[in-house]
């Protein structure tokens, strides 16, 4: 017999744990349903037992801690609706901060060449080729399976034609210079005590990186000058109490080096440019 989304959503929620049980138990039943969450919030609609079943496995999967976006297979990005498979670390709206700085940035000078280094899920060169439509990319990561994700992606969002993803170990096999070069390294310090959803299910290759997390940092960032265009600019996410170390390695890269906070206000961002000092221009 027919139950009701509403009554299933309550009992749902008050099983679950973590910051957001209603708002994943809404996403989980709307995945079911067919319908957008907006629409499954604005109605009550009937739940046949079939999708009540349905329903409850995926919530049991969910109180095994795996995250939404493994579960339903996407995860929306920068307004893009992106696959997403446990081969590629979740985007998280923190690394819109990356986005957000390159656009406010470069708006005299966009991008025609974008390189990102450790492409994961294609989401932060997607983001940038939707916001250049002039402009190419290349997506580089380690992950062969993650790279197929990204192409994946790229090909879904009709971006094709405009991205090229290449497996290798970062920039190593790449020459060339980009005018916007986007990071995400793995930045986690590798004794951190993470949350089950995270220790559980991401790749550890895409969230460790050394003792104190800068590990990755200190193999990029005296190889930007080969890939950095004139005018161009570098941007990397980085974690909590990074930012000054971080700041340091960059100047003495020989960059003007700033850094810029995410939503929160927490310092996310490394800018880096050509400085006047050795005649290229300023970012």
């Amino acid at each position: 017999m027919p139950t009701d989304a509403r009554s299933l959503l309550a009992r749902a929620a008050h099983t679950l744990a973590g910051d957001t049980p209603r708002l994943d138990a809404e996403l989980l039943l709307a995945h079911v349903l067919g319908l957008s969450r907006s629409a499954l919030l604005v109605g009550n609609p009937p739940v046949s037992p079939e999708q009540a079943g349905q329903f409850a496995d995926l919530v049991d999967r969910r109180r095994r801690h795996e995250p939404v976006a493994y579960i339903l297979g996407r995860q929306e990005f920068w307004s893009l609706d992106l696959q997403v498979t446990p081969d590629v670390l979740i985007p998280r709206p923190d690394s819109e901060t990356l986005i957000e700085v390159a656009v406010s940035r470069m708006r005299q000078r966009p991008p025609k060449t974008i390189l990102d280094l450790g492409t994961g899920s294609g989401a932060l060169l997607l983001s940038a080729l939707i916001e250049w439509p002039q402009a190419f990319g290349v997506g580089v990561d380690r992950s062969a399976a993650a790279v197929a994700v990204a192409r994946g992606n790229a090909q879904m969002l009709g971006l094709g034609t405009r991205a090229a993803f290449v497996v290798g170990d970062w920039a190593a096999a790449l020459a060339g210079r980009f005018d916007l070069l986007l990071c995400n390294p793995p930045y986690v310090d590798d004794g951190a005590d993470l949350m089950p959803d995270v220790a559980g299910f991401e790749p550890a290759a895409a969230l460790f990186g050394g003792p104190d997390g800068l590990a990755n940092y200190r193999l990029l960032l005296p190889d930007v000058s080969r890939l950095l265009a004139p005018d161009g600019m570098a941007l990397f996410e980085f974690g909590a109490g990074q930012g000054d170390a971080l700041k340091g390695m960059g100047e003495a890269a020989g960059f003007a080096a700033t850094l810029h906070p995410d939503l929160a206000g927490r310092p996310r961002a490394l800018a880096l440019c050509y400085g006047l000092g050795n005649g290229q221009a300023s970012g």
